[in-house]
């Protein structure tokens, strides 16, 4: 990483913020709390020392393909056979050249021990698809590749992930009939290879993958012509899969496709030669998926999930076969789960980022168990592009990275320098969130407003994005570097973590740079922060441009306004009350309480507040300083 000089040294007065206020007298009948420490004491002398100091400049996150993630060693007679099969021979030739071709079987029973959602299991017993709380009866689906479903449907129907939600729901004898209408609907619908949306590499991936992994759920009743149907499609979207695979979309879907084809490899005759040609793409995918530091370059905890579920599936059909699988598969799950642990707020569940919902606790334990990675959350990431910071019970999580390019974006959200905050495991601050779930409960019509900067806790210049939101997911011009510096401060009386991060999303558009300082304290009861917006050249321009900071609020959190309109008191559900305070200035400011939403991790949107602070500020910069701290 190239270092870079910091704009504002820590402790050093910033253009127009002389010293930090001290926040105005608490509301009549609010609780009390002892002042906020200020930066600097009378003397002008910092109260702070920084120790443990890291700065760096984060470009666009690369791909890195590390020295450990290797497909096994071949000797020179498989490597051959690797190559045949690359090069188009079939792998009944090279598996047994003098014998007939074996008909499609399967040569073991996998049992994964990743579970799905019982409530659309049960559901779907019930005769309806249950996708992010839309339901659609079995009767009425249109099955149909050319028929266009929205993306969550597509994802569920083509990919086949409902077979996992319904082998969650009772025992198999009761789901057998549910299991075998939808599949013969389906392969009705699409009797051979084509084109849509069921041949979307990485819904290919999965359905190959489900139909292998839940076999016993698809091939246990009493319809022989069904099962060679099915044992027939299972074959036809391996080598299917073969020929395609490379032209999969984005990096998560190439993942998807090379694991089912390593998975058909291991579970159906003959297939030494596919199981060894799909190791070595699916060892190349994955070193292309993610940086260095584990976090898939779409920056998706959604894609994070997915790809650490697909690694789970796959050890178990290793297992089904009594094969080890390559270190690889094993290095890739510890790499995988810290950064996904690092979105994590003090309940247990995923944060609002980069398209996802608030997925809940449960599942993101179930997956890390299922998993088998002991680990601890990746705090300080700098490819997967989230600093971490937990005090007590208090979890602070910033946005510190570019946005993912637009070849690698999956819901692709503006959110540079956006935080989400929580304490005792009570979400305070947050991101709405839902951009990968719109076509459930959230509209399509809104997603792309929901990937846009005003939909996350950070400032917006001119009601412009940071970068530019654009269809389909994908992203555009604007911010290209972030720079971050993290270090510890020693404060009277304890200890604080310090971010500052900034980016130059608006520098071309506008000539300012944000840079966003957050200081939490180890009792995780006070968060302070600085939005300071920086001239881009020497000299800043004329006249006053708008800006707006937003907080969103967590599901239950009431807002109320102080009487000087500079401050909120927020009580939470728990019965805590925090005040939030906004500094002093003549920029001409204010905080108001607006409406917002929050997407939970079963793409349910749920009506909250935000709290604004908005006005002019010169075009040659502005300092906004704010405090979050507990009362009582």
């Amino acid at each position: 990483m190239a270092e870079a000089a910091s704009l504002v040294e820590p402790g050093a007065r910033r253009p127009g913020a002389d010293a930090a206020p001290t926040p105005p007298p608490t509301p009549a009948g609010a609780p009390t709390a002892e002042p906020a420490l200020p930066l600097d004491n009378a003397a002008g002398e910092p109260l702070v020392t920084a120790r443990d100091e890291r700065q760096e400049l984060l470009e666009p996150g690369r791909a890195l393909v590390l020295s450990d993630l290797a497909p096994p060693r071949l000797g020179a007679g498989e490597a051959l056979i690797r190559l045949a099969y690359r090069m188009g021979v079939p792998g009944s030739t090279l598996a047994a050249p003098f014998a007939k071709a074996a008909r499609p079987r399967l040569l073991g029973t996998v049992e994964t021990p990743l579970e799905g959602d019982r409530a659309a299991g049960v559901a779907l017993r019930a005769g309806h698809f249950l996708v992010h709380g839309v339901k659609a009866p079995i009767a009425q689906m249109e099955f149909e590749s050319s028929t266009r479903l929205t993306p969550p449907f597509e994802r569920v129907i083509h990919g086949f992930g409902w077979l996992r939600d319904l082998a969650a729901s009772a025992p198999r004898e009761q789901c057998l009939a549910t299991a075998e209408r939808v599949l013969r609907a389906w392969i009705e619908a699409n009797p051979a290879p084509g084109k849509g949306p069921a041949w979307e590499i990485e819904h290919v991936g999965n359905r190959l993958r489900h139909w292998l992994v839940f076999a016993p759920w698809i091939l246990s009743g009493e319809g022989t012509q069904l099962r060679a149907a099915t044992l027939d499609a299972i074959a036809a979207t391996a080598r299917w899969l073969d020929r395609k695979v490379g032209k999969a979309s984005d990096g998560l879907g190439a993942v998807m496709g090379w694991t089912a084809l390593v998975a058909a490899g291991l579970l159906l005759p003959e297939g030494k030669p596919r199981r060894l040609y799909a190791e070595a793409g699916l060892a190349r995918a994955l070193g292309e998926l993610v940086a260095e530091d584990g976090g898939t370059l779409s920056r998706s905890p959604l894609a994070q999930v997915d790809a650490i579920a697909a690694l789970v599936d796959l050890r178990a059909c290793y297992a089904a076969v009594k094969r080890d699988p390559p270190p690889f598969v094993g290095t890739m799950l510890e790499l995988l789960v810290p950064p996904l642990l690092s979105l994590l707020h003090g309940d247990g569940g995923l944060g609002n980022w980069q398209g996802a919902g608030a997925v809940r606790a449960e599942r993101i334990a179930a997956l890390v168990e299922a998993s088998g990675v002991r680990t601890r959350p990746l705090k300080d990431a700098r490819q997967w592009g989230y600093q971490r910071v937990a005090a007590r019970k208090s979890v602070l999580v910033l946005d510190a990275a570019p946005p993912p390019l637009p070849r690698h974006a999956r819901a692709g959200c503006a959110s540079t320098l956006a935080f989400e905050f929580s304490a005792d495991g009570q979400r305070i601050v947050v991101n709405c969130g839902g951009a990968a779930f719109a076509g459930g409960q959230v509209p399509a019509r809104i997603e792309q407003g929901l990937r846009a900067t005003a939909a996350h806790s950070t400032l917006v210049l001119d009601e412009t994005n940071s970068t530019a939101v654009l269809m389909h997911g994908k992203l555009g011009t604007g911010v290209n570097e972030v720079e971050i510096d993290r270090r510890t401060l020693d404060l009277t009386g304890g200890s604080a973590t310090r971010i500052e991060a900034s980016h130059d999303g608006y520098a071309a558009r506008h000539g300012l740079v944000h840079r966003r300082i957050l200081i939490l304290r180890d009792t995780g009861h006070e968060l302070r922060g600085e939005d300071v917006l920086l001239p881009a050249g020497k000299t800043g321009k004329r006249g006053k441009i708008g800006y707006a900071i937003r907080f969103h609020l967590g599901r239950g959190v009431e807002a109320r306004l102080s009487d000087d309109r500079r401050g909120a008191g927020l009580a939470l559900p728990d019965g805590s009350y925090w005040q939030f305070r906004m500094a002093g200035g003549d920029d001409g400011g204010e905080l108001s309480i607006e409406e917002s939403l929050w997407v939970d991790g079963q793409g349910r949107a749920h009506p909250v507040e935000q709290l604004v602070i908005q006005g002019m500020t010169s075009r040659s910069g502005g300092t906004f300083s704010w405090l979050l701290k507990k009362m009582g």
